[in-house]
């Protein structure tokens, strides 16, 4: 417009701040104001006395039962492990027991209930044998378990693995007998070391003491607990209900009989002693309290 003063040479207003764009007390934002003392400020407060006590919000009751629950199974899972650590020592303590009672045939002995074999082919009649027996073992636990009531499982797996111990401690004594590897000592030495070779699943090499093992220690009992638990999570699906476990028990404990003969035999096998050799050994004791392990010599 004609006679109007441009914008260029308008003056400001009186009332606006003429201050330097930095402030007179530090720094200055068009858009917060000053940050005097006393001053609003966007930062939390802090501190404040004059302010009410923030209310304090009750836990969710389905948090505070999570949390019980999670308390009490904690604590089932620790007494259950302490229960379980002791079923498996005592397991431990009456496979022990039963080892000197097991009876072992010796190498004479064999050679007259399977005239005319080989060392081999007399092994492989040994361990078809103790297969089958295991077998049988298994299977007849499954089957009465087929309506399996929780408070009968520990007996029943009890009773599996010390009959599958007694006959595998079997077979891996007339083993050492066959390939002419019978540990020294008395029946009781015999059967410790017998122990230590099941525990291990290999074979005993008499000419290293240290792999006799004839002194029942805490680190034999240790073995056998750890090995007595394998045994066990492996039989668990032979409770399985309506004769399925029946089934199960036969196969699995055929398969792991064979599985340890087979690393007995291998081990065996490096230390083998000709029976020529052996014509002068002397015949095994037999236990007065022998256990009565049913096994069927198969003919050739």
């Amino acid at each position: 417009m004609t006679g109007s003063t441009p914008p260029w040479k308008r003056r400001f207003s009186r009332g606006a701040d003429q201050g330097p764009s930095d402030g007179p007390h530090g720094t200055r934002d068009d858009g917060r104001g000053s940050t005097d003392t006393g001053a609003a400020s966007l930062g939390p407060a802090a501190g404040r006395s004059d302010l009410p006590a923030p209310a304090e919000v009750p836990e969710p009751v389905a948090r505070r039962r999570t949390a019980v629950i999670r308390d009490l199974t904690r604590r089932g899972v620790r007494k259950g492990g302490d229960r379980a650590r002791a079923g498996l020592g005592h397991l431990a303590d009456r496979i022990i027991d039963l080892a000197p009672r097991v009876p072992v045939r010796d190498l004479a002995t064999l050679r007259r209930q399977f005239p005319g074999l080989g060392p081999e082919e007399l092994a492989d009649k040994l361990v078809a044998g103790a297969a089958t027996a295991t077998a049988t073992v298994g299977a007849g636990i499954g089957a009465a378990a087929m309506l399996p009531v929780p408070p009968a499982m520990p007996a029943e797996l009890a009773a599996e693995i010390t009959g599958v111990a007694a006959i595998e401690l079997k077979l891996i004594a007339e083993l050492h007998e066959v390939y002419g590897a019978r540990p020294p000592g008395n029946l009781k030495q015999r059967s410790t070391a017998y122990l230590n070779a099941w525990s291990d699943e290999r074979g005993i090499d008499v000419t290293k003491p240290s792999t006799l093992g004839t002194a029942m220690n805490g680190h034999v009992k240790r073995q056998l607990r750890q090995q007595i638990m394998k045994r066990m999570v492996r039989n668990l699906p032979n409770l399985m209900p309506f004769l399925v476990g029946a089934t199960v028990g036969a196969v699995m404990n055929r398969r792991d009989t064979r599985r340890l003969a087979a690393r007995v035999r291998e081990d065996l096998r490096r230390m083998q002693v000709p029976w020529e050799a052996l014509d002068g050994l002397p015949g095994l004791e037999r236990p007065a309290d022998a256990l009565e392990i049913g096994e069927r010599p198969e003919n050739p």
